[in-house]
C-alpha cells in the first residue's frame, strides 16, 4: 500500500515521544531528525523535507499544549496539519466552463497511464451526469487510437478520432463535434514520449495555443518517486499545467511524489489512480491522505465508496428487512457483492483508524467472497430464505455442489449468525444523526466478519 514504509517510520518516531511524560526541545528535534530521514527514504525532495521538519519543529517548540492533548499528541497534530498543507490543504476541483465544452488536455510521458486515466476521468464525469468526449490526439504510438476506443467503450464514452493526421486539427474538429453533439467535457489524450524533448513540447504548446484548454492535467507515475516531480517541473515550465493526476498510488510506492509535487511545482494533485479498474480513480484529498500516512484512517473515503455502490432503494429495502428481522442469506450475498465492488478489501480495511498496522502482515483472502457466493448459490431458494433448514445432509449437498468442504459451509453460517446479531445492534444505532450514514453503508457491517479476514482480527 502507498506510504506504508513512511507510515511505519513516522509511527516509530512518535512512539518514542509517547513514552515521555514531558517533551523537551531536544526530544522534538530528535524526533524531527527521524521524521526527516523517513521523508528522504520515501523519496521526498530534500529541500521539501528540510523545510517541512523545520516548520514542524518551530511550531512544536513554541506551541501551547491543549488541555485535551498530551505533548506528543500535540506534535502529531502539528505534523498532520503540515502534511495536509504540504499536499495542498484541500481538494482542488476540476475546472468548469460557462460556455461548454470544458476542454481537458491530458499530457505526460509514454507509459504513465495517460490513455487509461483519460478513460477513468471520463467514467467519473459520466457518473456525475456529464457527457464527456474522448479525443484520440496520440497519432504516433502503435495502436494508441485502438486502445482509447477500447477504454472509451468500457467507460461508455464516445471517442472522436480522425486517424493519423495533425493532432492540432483533430483537437479543433473534436471541439466542433462536441458543441454540435452537446458534450460538456472534451478530454484530449495527447501523445507522450519516453523522455521530454522539444518535438513533444512543441506539439503540446500548439494544441494549447489553438484550443485554449481550461485544464492541463499531467499524468505521472507515483512509482517513479522523485523523477515524477522532475517531470512535473519540466511540463509545468513549458505548458503551465493546472493539476496533476498520480497513478499507481495503490502500489508499493514510497509516496515521495505526492508529498513533493505541490511544493516543487505549485500545482495541486487533483486525482489519484488507486487500481487497474476504470472506476479506480479518486479525487485527491490532502487532509485524508495525511490521515492515512499517520495511521488515522480515512473513514470519509470509505463512506463515499459505499455510497457510490449502494442503490438507495436497495438500502431502504434492506433497512426495512432489518427492522422486521427478515435478514437472510440472499441479503448477505447482496452485501458481500456490494463490498466487492468497493475495491480491494485490504485497502478498505486500512482506511479504518488504527487498523493499517494490524493488517500489514495479515493474509487477507480476496477470493473468499467468491467462495461465499458459490456456497450460497448452491443452496435452494428455501434454504437461502430460511438457513435453519440446513441440517447435516443438506450441508453436505451444498458443499458438494460448490466444490468446497462442509467446514466452510458451517463457517459461512456462523458469519451469517454474527451479522444477524450485529443487525440488532445497528437498529439501535440507526437513529438520529448517524442514521443516513448507516443506511448508506452496505449493511453497516463490521468488516471483521467479512469472508477472507484473518482469524482473530477485530476492531
Amino acid at each position: 500500500m502507498a506510504f506504508e514504509g513512511l507510515s511505519d517510520k513516522l509511527s516509530a518516531a512518535f512512539k518514542k515521544m509517547r513514552s515521555r511524560g514531558v517533551l523537551k526541545e531536544a526530544d522534538v528535534r530528535e524526533a524531527m531528525r527521524e521524521v526527516r530521514m523517513a521523508l528522504l527514504e520515501a523519496d521526498v525532495n530534500y529541500k521539501v523535507a528540510k523545510e517541512f521538519t523545520n516548520t514542524v519543529t518551530e511550531r512544536a517548540i513554541g506551541a501551547k499544549v491543549m488541555e485535551s492533548l498530551s505533548p506528543s499528541q500535540m506534535v502529531i497534530k502539528i505534523v498532520n496539519e503540515e502534511l495536509t498543507a504540504l499536499m495542498g490543504g484541500e481538494a482542488a476541483p476540476l475546472a468548469r466552463s460557462n460556455r461548454p465544452p470544458c476542454i481537458i488536455m491530458m499530457c505526460g510521458l509514454q507509459g504513465s497511464g495517460k490513455t487509461t486515466h483519460s478513460g477513468k476521468l471520463a467514467k467519473m464525469l459520466k457518473k456525475q451526469g456529464h457527457r464527456p468526449l474522448l479525443v484520440a490526439c496520440d497519432v504516433y504510438r502503435p495502436a494508441a487510437i485502438d486502445q482509447l476506443k477500447v477504454v472509451g467503450g468500457q467507460a461508455d464514452t464516445p471517442v472522436f478520432e480522425l486517424g493519423q493526421i495533425d493532432p492540432v486539427e483533430i483537437a479543433q474538429k473534436a471541439i466542433e463535434h462536441a458543441k454540435f453533439h452537446g458534450n460538456d467535457y472534451v478530454i484530449l489524450d495527447t501523445a507522450g514520449r519516453l523522455h521530454i524533448d522539444e518535438t513533444l513540447m512543441t506539439e503540446l504548446k500548439n494544441i494549447k495555443a489553438t484550443v485554449a484548454p481550461q485544464e492541463i492535467l499531467l499524468v505521472v507515475d507515483a512509482m517513479t518517486g522523485q523523477d515524477a516531480v522532475n517531470v512535473a517541473g519540466s511540463f509545468n515550465e513549458a505548458l503551465g499545467i493546472t493539476g496533476v493526476m498520480l497513478t499507481k498510488l495503490d502500489g508499493d510506492t514510497r509516496g515521495g511524489a505526492a508529498l513533493s509535487v505541490r511544493a516543487v511545482t505549485g500545482c495541486p494533485i487533483k486525482f489519484a489512480g488507486t487500481g487497474e479498474k476504470l472506476d479506480a480513480l479518486e479525487v485527491f484529498h490532502p487532509e485524508r491522505m495525511a490521515s492515512r500516512i499517520l495511521d488515522m484512517g480515512d473513514v470519509m473515503t470509505l463512506i463515499e465508496r459505499a455510497q457510490e455502490q449502494v442503490d438507495e432503494k436497495e438500502a431502504e429495502e434492506l433497512a426495512r428487512r432489518m427492522q422486521e428481522n427478515k435478514f437472510d442469506l440472499n441479503d448477505m450475498l447482496d452485501q458481500f457483492r456490494q463490498i466487492k465492488k468497493m475495491g480491494n478489501l485490504k485497502d478498505m480495511v486500512g482506511m479504518i483508524p488504527g487498523v493499517s498496522k494490524q493488517i500489514k502482515d495479515m493474509d487477507i483472502d480476496e477470493r473468499a467472497i467468491d467462495r461465499t457466493e458459490a456456497i450460497i448459490l448452491s443452496m435452494t431458494k428455501k434454504e437461502r430464505s430460511n438457513p435453519d433448514l440446513l441440517n447435516a445432509s443438506r450441508k453436505r449437498r451444498v458443499a458438494a455442489g460448490c466444490g468446497l468442504r462442509v467446514e466452510e459451509v458451517n463457517r459461512l453460517l456462523k458469519q451469517y449468525k454474527q451479522m444477524k446479531d450485529m443487525m440488532k445492534q445497528i437498529k439501535k444505532m440507526s437513529s438520529g444523526k448517524n442514521a443516513k450514514r448507516f443506511r448508506n453503508m452496505p449493511g453497516g457491517m463490521n468488516l471483521a466478519n467479512m469472508p477472507g479476514m484473518p482469524k482473530g482480527f477485530g476492531f
